[in-house]
């Protein structure tokens, strides 16, 4: 079987994590990646998080079936190898500050010239345009203007940032899912330019919160692990310890799990009878639903809420990750071959495809691995490599 985008070639000249982990989710679908850095500061992405034996544990993973060259973009040699690249590729990655690759020369004019089919996705903090396009930023600018940091928390407690990049993950997918868009859209209208703003894709998937403000002034509160929308919504503790977490964000399921703690009565009270109403008694459904767990060891509460066809999971961290039973039915790590660490686990592709699924061929490579042959593609020869690396261009 082939990738579903084999035949799609990308060069990802961005930095840290929202766009190349796009130009990741290309890669394990079949599209050729080219990972360009420069030559003297590579992708600082490779100083994020635990690092073994001096190679950075991450990049692996983000880098994975990505060739590596590098380019100082900023020379005039440099950004005149970048334009004879795009002539051959779909698609180009980008997330460097408005203005940048106009201040190099390459303003998207000039690679759709060259390239009238290509797709430039540009990834910045703030978009393209407006008051705080040329800040810097990243994706916890994301997470405290959006409104997530605000919802995020205790009632009583600060607002939180995650501890992780969700922004980045989330704007990462947004802009996969719009170069497969405007890739659609070579044939009928040609190369155009994407403009993603991190800030912009976590907002859309804070729900209805701009509509409910703009109709009844209402302004969500940080609520803890509970849910403005439904109840009961929280995580619990077992008799042994175990963190578990509950949903019902079904009137069906909310009436099994009340049922199954033995508080069927709360059935038939009016307010019960929406997730919405059933939010504004949270606490004494909260105190139904502790009660009977707190009671019982994890195993007695995750077998007795999966008899009654009611919603509950535990609370894993990595450990519980990699032995859950679901994640390995569907594979969801996987075992790889990596050049330093020999057999590596990480995380496998996003979905399955039945046809054309996608694959982990390689692990992120080291800095520059394979610069020679991405230029030997463009007709360089190993000296003019050699006179570009003794000059600093590559």
């Amino acid at each position: 079987m082939t990738g579903a985008l084999e035949g799609i070639r990308v060069l990802d000249v961005s930095t840290l994590f929202a766009g190349p982990l796009a130009a990741t989710f290309l890669g394990d679908f079949g599209a050729e990646v080219i990972k360009i850095e420069h030559p003297k500061r590579p992708d600082a992405a490779r100083g994020h998080g635990p690092s073994k034996d001096g190679v950075n544990l991450w990049w692996k993973t983000l880098a994975r079936n990505k060739r590596t060259a590098t380019l100082d973009l900023g020379t005039a040699d440099g950004a005149a190898l970048l334009v004879e690249l795009v002539r051959t590729a779909d698609v180009l990655i980008e997330n460097f500050r408005p203005g940048t690759l106009e201040r190099w020369g390459l303003a998207p004019t000039r690679l759709l010239e060259a390239n009238p089919r290509l797709v430039i996705a540009r990834v910045t903090a703030f978009g393209q345009v407006g008051p705080y396009s040329g800040r810097p930023g990243f994706g916890s600018q994301a997470e405290a203007m959006s409104g997530f940091a605000a919802l995020t928390g205790d009632p009583d407690g600060p607002p939180i940032l995650p501890p992780f990049g969700l922004a980045d993950g989330i704007a990462a997918l947004a802009t996969s899912y719009a170069i497969m868009v405007a890739l659609r859209a070579v044939e009928s209208n040609g190369g155009q330019v994407v403009d993603m703003a991190i800030i912009e894709p976590i907002l859309m998937l804070l729900g209805g919160q701009i509509s409910a403000y703009d109709q009844l002034g209402y302004v969500q509160p940080r609520t803890g692990n509970r849910s403005v929308n439904n109840a009961p919504r929280n995580v619990y503790r077992s008799a042994d310890g175990v963190w578990l977490a509950v949903s019902t964000s079904s009137q069906s399921i909310a009436e099994r799990v009340m049922t199954l703690v033995g508080r069927p009565d709360f059935l038939t009270r009016p307010w019960f009878a929406t997730g919405h109403t059933r939010a504004q008694h949270a606490a004494e459904l909260d105190e139904a639903v502790a009660g009977w767990i707190g009671a019982r060891s994890a195993d007695e509460v995750v077998d007795a809420f999966e008899q009654a066809q009611a919603a509950i999971s535990r609370i894993n961290d990595v450990r519980g990750v990699i032995a859950d039973p679901q994640y390995q039915a569907l594979n969801t790590v996987l075992t790889v071959e990596d050049q330093d660490f020999g057999p590596l686990r990480m995380q496998n592709v996003l979905f399955r495809l039945s046809e054309s699924p996608g694959a982990v061929r390689w692990t992120g490579r080291r800095h520059g691995q394979d610069t020679d042959e991405v230029l030997a593609g463009i007709g360089l020869t190993p000296e003019q490599c050699a006179a570009l690396r003794e000059r600093g261009v590559i």
